[in-house]
């Protein structure tokens, strides 16, 4: 029974001081939990409850933050059934699903960020050929793409890492990401290549292209007038952040899965919760107050309340 726990359990080490501080962090991630749920589910509800807000670049708005709810959701009540638990385990094949949504969700927002990038690029410098370019069917298309390209590439190096077997059963890690290779008895060889073209096809190419589009759009906005500079700054902005942060964030996610010595535990711990953390918290706040007719529903949206 044991070798059989042994073979199929796997241990995460990642925490920190978890019995002497269980309750404040199960009260903290609890709170942080239900207030990414709330932010990203109330920017989805307004806009899909206002025909206003059923553009293109607010559809590709709901659709990450639909993307922060799932990866959320993925990590976060696991992490609260480990701060009360005596020990921290995760059955392996919970820890590959885990694993699974969480590059799937990763790989998606860089490729919806890379459809924003696009909408906003016809938006500014296409705006008589936008109706025709970017029709329901391009926005269903783009969704699509972003949503099965992440899933079919990730499903490969999950299907291989179930097969494959395994040699350690603790991770360094308080979620299940890239780390599990190391578990591995054998390092696999595709699963490294096809890590690399993962790592291009999802994250670098769409980085690149964000990048060279949104470098045509400042050229066109720097030869308009005020207002066409004002409106691309308006809706421009927080897709830049948001792209931003979530590069840091993925570069932190790949250094630390290849620094597992010499580090400091409780660096390692604050950088993992990071990568889970800040972006399905803070995107709803960002376009929530960036974008004004999202911040324009949320204030109609509380207003009552405000009032009473």
């Amino acid at each position: 029974m044991d070798d059989h726990l042994n073979v199929t359990y796997i241990t995460l080490n990642g925490y920190v001081d978890v019995q002497r501080f269980r309750y404040l962090y199960f009260f903290m991630m609890m709170a942080v939990y239900f207030l990414m749920i709330s932010f990203n589910l109330t920017v989805v509800y307004l806009i899909c409850s206002h025909k206003r807000l059923h553009e293109p670049m607010y559809v590709f708005i709901a659709a990450l933050l639909l993307n922060s709810v799932v990866l959320s959701t993925s990590v976060y009540p696991k992490f609260l059934i480990d701060f009360l638990s005596d020990k921290q385990k995760i059955y392996y094949p919970a820890c590959l699903f885990q694993f699974f949504i969480f590059y799937s969700v990763g790989g998606s927002e860089f490729l919806l960020l890379s459809a924003m990038a696009f909408d906003r690029y016809v938006s500014i410098c296409r705006p008589l050929q936008y109706p025709t370019i970017m029709r329901k069917h391009t926005v269903c298309l783009l969704l699509f793409f972003a949503w099965l390209l992440p899933a079919f590439h990730i499903a490969i190096p999950t299907i291989l890492s179930a097969e494959a077997k395994l040699c350690r059963f603790s991770l360094e890690a308080i979620f299940c990401n890239n780390s599990i290779y190391r578990l591995q008895c054998v390092s696999s060889q595709v699963i490294s290549v096809y890590g690399v073209v993962s790592l291009v096809d999802l994250a670098l190419l769409p980085f690149l292209f964000i990048v060279f589009t949104y470098t045509k759009i400042l050229v066109v906005v720097s030869r308009s007038c005020r207002a066409v500079r004002k409106k691309a700054a308006e809706t421009c902005l927080p897709h830049l952040l948001v792209l931003i942060s979530y590069s840091c964030l993925c570069a932190y996610d790949i250094s630390i899965a290849r620094v597992e010595s010499n580090f400091p535990r409780t660096a390692r711990f604050v950088m993992m919760l990071q990568t889970v953390f800040y972006n399905p918290l803070f995107n709803p706040l960002i376009y929530g107050l960036k974008m004004k007719e999202i911040s324009k529903r949320l204030r109609e949206l509380f207003s009552p309340v405000c009032r009473y």
